[in-house]
């Protein structure tokens, strides 16, 4: 098997993992409440994440991590899974799962505003464009296509959601500059982000697991979103001959979830939430495409 084919078998399985998180979310917050299932998944996550780092015989890198990258790793792990997760889930209790699933990919958009003053980046015309075009889609899914009453169903659901885009682009940012590994990154930003959560639930919440259901789909979300799924395109992009073939098929990952939303979830999906995300990722697109005009 050809390395490019190796890399579109990684890709298709972090769409079919992506596709399903949506569903998972929402099936889950009927059991538990939001910390709760941040709980259970990140802490899940980091077992996976340290099974990973022994099969790929990196405990020796691991052992070299030094304070300053321990400092680095305590704030990245507050971006996320903290932060981020925290607000994005919280919106998931609020909006139906096809529009905070579907607002949850402007984080694209949120990391080319940030990259202008955090990255010192130029930005041109075309991405305005791109900028708005996805901004439009916002406000489709927002209005369930009443733009022109601009009526907003659940107005700080959909706040949270695009708040959770800013820490989600804000991480990667840091990420960036932070040249060690990344599987030894993720697995300590996940540790640190775990004991947040946990302090957070023992102040906020309480650790009564009361339902079997619950504890699954909590698990399922911290092995297939937080921790295989994110190995698995780190493996797409490094070995495909070109990260444009695999980066995207991942758009495909959005239509894909509303259409498991509708099954599992049992919603009805809005014609706006599909015209609202064609905007996005139209939106999306065009800034992929002209990024040489950054």
């Amino acid at each position: 098997m050809t390395p490019q084919n190796r890399a579109y078998i990684y890709t298709i399985l972090v769409i079919l993992f992506w596709s399903t998180i949506a569903s998972a979310f929402k099936v889950t917050l009927y059991y538990f409440d939001y910390l709760q299932l941040l709980l259970i998944s990140s802490f899940v996550s980091c077992l996976i994440l340290f099974f990973i780092i022994v099969i790929q015989k990196k405990l020796a890198l691991l052992k070299k991590t030094v304070p300053r990258d321990i400092f680095r790793s305590s704030v990245l792990g507050l971006l996320n899974p903290f932060l981020y997760y925290l607000v994005l889930l919280k919106s998931y209790s609020i909006l139906k799962a096809q529009e905070a699933g579907t607002l949850n990919y402007i984080w694209p958009i949120t990391l080319v505003l940030l990259s202008i003053p955090l990255l010192k980046q130029r930005i041109k015309w075309v991405s305005i464009l791109a900028i708005i075009i996805s901004f439009l889609g916002i406000v489709i899914i927002s209005t369930e296509g009443k733009i022109t009453s601009l009526e907003f169903k659940e107005p700080f659901g959909v706040i949270l959601a695009l708040v959770s885009s800013i820490f989600w682009a804000l991480y990667w940012i840091y990420n960036i500059k932070d040249k060690r590994d990344e599987v030894i990154k993720l697995f300590l930003s996940f540790v640190f982000g775990s004991v947040y959560i946990l302090i957070a639930v023992l102040i906020f919440s309480d650790i009564k697991l009361h339902s079997i259901k619950g504890f699954i789909g909590a698990v399922y979300i911290g092995i297939f979103e937080m921790g295989i799924a994110y190995i698995l395109w780190l493996k797409a992009l490094k070995t495909s001959t070109n990260t444009a073939k695999v980066s995207n098929l991942v758009y495909l990952s959005p239509f894909l979830s509303l259409m498991i939303i509708q099954f599992i979830v049992g919603e009805k999906i809005l014609f706006s939430t599909i015209i609202g995300l064609a905007f996005i990722v139209g939106g999306i697109i065009v800034q992929q495409l002209t990024k040489k005009e950054l």
